[in-house]
């Protein structure tokens, strides 16, 4: 939810309408969160949830062994995962373009989080500015700032090096001689 509307912040400071919210599922607590930002060039009267996406960002690699993360993305889409895999070895995101960055290695090495519970929000942001070119790293980091006042230059940070550290490539996965994917 973070990192959606720090990313609706960035496109808004660049002239774009935004729309920025989350879905919860049944349970609210505990479950995966889903969260949308909108973004067009012109107002945005639409207020429902995004059923064809442009782009799918995922913050939990633990979800693409259980989720279709790729559901209703249109042809072209960018996936950014916060995975140490390639983009070439994730699996399940056949006809995407595929964007990883080891988004939990960045945040903790820039104090937010633990190494077993890393806080990647402003690590991913950069990674997707990075991947879809939509959005400049300057907007983005400016609206980090604004956001958190307090830990702004560590997420700041992190959103950068994330950018400059994001891996781009295809979006086959490479398998072992078994049919297993080598990466999750």
């Amino acid at each position: 939810m973070v990192a959606s509307k720090i990313l609706a912040e960035a496109f808004f400071r660049e002239g774009r309408y935004v729309q920025s919210f989350p879905a919860f599922g049944a349970e609210r607590r505990g479950a995966p969160v889903a969260a949308f930002t909108r973004v067009d060039g012109v107002p945005i009267r639409l207020r429902t949830y995004i059923y064809a996406p442009d782009h799918v960002v995922v913050l939990d690699p633990s979800l693409l062994d259980t989720t279709d993360i790729t559901a209703g993305l249109k042809p072209g889409g960018w996936v950014v995962i916060n995975t140490e895999c390639k983009p070439e070895e994730v699996a399940g995101v056949k006809n995407f373009r595929v964007a990883t960055v080891d988004a939990g290695r960045v945040a903790v090495k820039h104090g937010l989080g633990t190494a077993t519970a890393p806080i990647v929000n402003t690590a991913i942001i950069g990674a997707f500015a990075r991947a879809t070119g939509e959005v400049s790293i300057e907007s983005v980091c400016e609206a980090i700032m604004e956001a958190l006042p307090r830990g702004g230059k560590e997420n700041a940070a992190a959103c950068k090096e994330a950018y400059e550290t994001t891996l781009v490539g295809g979006a086959e996965a490479d398998r072992d001689e078994r049919g297993e994917q080598t990466c999750r």
